[in-house]
């Protein structure tokens, strides 16, 4: 196998990779990357596989069976075609493509291949015990479900790269705001649970209600408070930033006619109807472990994220594309602290009017938050715009 992308988050799929070659599950033949590689302490084969700058000239000279592509957003579409046409399967980073005509494209390009889509906490078992107790009907009729989270980055985050916080580079779309790349699993989350309610079908988005905020002059949101509808009427709220107060890990909050239930899903901490408490849920499955099984029992091992099981989250990417630019934050409202490169931005009160989103179901404009803006309203499907 090979990795395209082994600088920033490859360094974590190197060490998964050196993990399963070390039990023999996998021969690591080459890493590709345009910076220099660095060596990876601990990595194993990972140091003694070939490097390359170009992927095409390492999909023609290896030939590899396998391709973990770990590359930012923009750039997945022209790289997963490359490795689809060249014979291989592929496990591929979230976001996989940034709008449904990219999805179609890639959707068409994999048929007689295996395409695993990098949503890693959707392998976990707290999130497989949850969609079970949905699916039994233990919350009886799921009547919302939401998300919440409070994390911060610094200014070194947004200065990591040429496309950190950027709308788009060299004329693609990057998007790399809070709802589509770090905050990205929450919203998975949301959809599993929907469709674990619809009883398997597909979780389809038919109306979005969103608020974007700034607290930089970045093109992208660091805060968010989004609405969806699915088809059939079931809504999903993700109230979101990354200029967060307290530490909120990522809660996904369901509410039902007979309970609630909520998963932490960085930590596998489940409560469920009847819980005294939440409790840690053990085991994850990972994506490319997953992926390799697949490979040798097609019909026995399902693939945990395939490309179909992502289509409603890149409709909602498309939406977000289409929203005007997010409202600029300043004076009282937000509060700085650090320094230099190490300097974070936090908002006034965000915590508790997230939290309020999130129970409640409702945008922050909606509760009166007063620096919330009018969301931007778009029906999936039609053209876009506020309706």
């Amino acid at each position: 196998m090979a990795l395209i992308g082994a600088s920033g988050h490859g360094h974590w799929h190197r060490q998964v990779i050196a993990e399963l070659g070390a039990a023999g599950r996998l021969r690591l033949v080459a890493l590709v990357d345009v910076r220099p590689v660095e060596p990876l302490p601990d990595a194993g084969a990972a140091e003694t596989a070939a490097v390359f700058t170009d992927h095409r000239e390492m999909l023609r000279a290896v030939r590899p069976e396998v391709v973990v592509v770990c590359t930012p957003p923009h750039t997945h579409l022209p790289i997963a075609l490359d490795v689809l046409a060249s014979g291989a399967d592929l496990l591929l980073e979230k976001p996989p493509v940034l709008n449904l005509a990219e999805h179609r494209t890639l959707v068409r390009a994999a048929e007689g291949r295996a395409v695993q889509v990098g949503f890693q906490a959707l392998g976990s078992a707290a999130l497989v015990e949850l969609l079970a107790a949905v699916a039994d009907g233990r919350l009886g009729t799921v009547t919302g479900i939401a998300t919440v989270a409070s994390w911060q980055r610094t200014d070194a985050y947004y200065a990591r790269s040429r496309w950190a916080g950027r709308r788009s580079l060299d004329g693609r779309p990057v998007l790399d705001g809070a709802l589509v790349n770090p905050l990205a699993h929450a919203l998975m989350q949301c959809l599993a649970v929907a469709a674990a309610e619809l009883r398997g079908r597909a979780a389809e988005p038919v109306a979005v209600e969103l608020e974007r905020y700034r607290t930089r002059p970045i093109e992208v949101d660091d805060t968010a408070s989004l609405r969806v509808t699915l088809r059939g009427g079931l809504p999903v709220v993700a109230a979101v930033t990354l200029a967060g107060e307290e530490f909120i890990p990522g809660e996904v909050i369901v509410h039902g006619t007979a309970g609630r239930a909520v998963l932490e899903y960085p930590t596998d901490r489940l409560l469920l109807p009847g819980d005294p408490e939440p409790r840690a849920v053990p085991g994850r499955v990972g994506l490319l472990a997953n992926l390799l099984e697949h490979r040798a029992d097609p019909d026995g091992v399902p693939l945990i994220v395939p490309l179909d099981r992502t289509a409603g989250f890149t409709a909602l990417i498309e939406a977000i594309h289409a929203a005007p630019e997010p409202t600029l934050l300043g004076g009282e409202t937000v509060v700085g602290t650090g320094a230099g490169p190490d300097r974070v931005w936090s908002i006034r009160g965000v915590n508790g009017v997230l939290r309020r989103a999130a129970e409640s179901g409702a945008l922050l404009r909606e509760l009166g938050v007063p620096w919330a803006v009018e969301p931007y309203r778009v029906a999936l499907g039609e053209e876009t715009g506020n309706g």
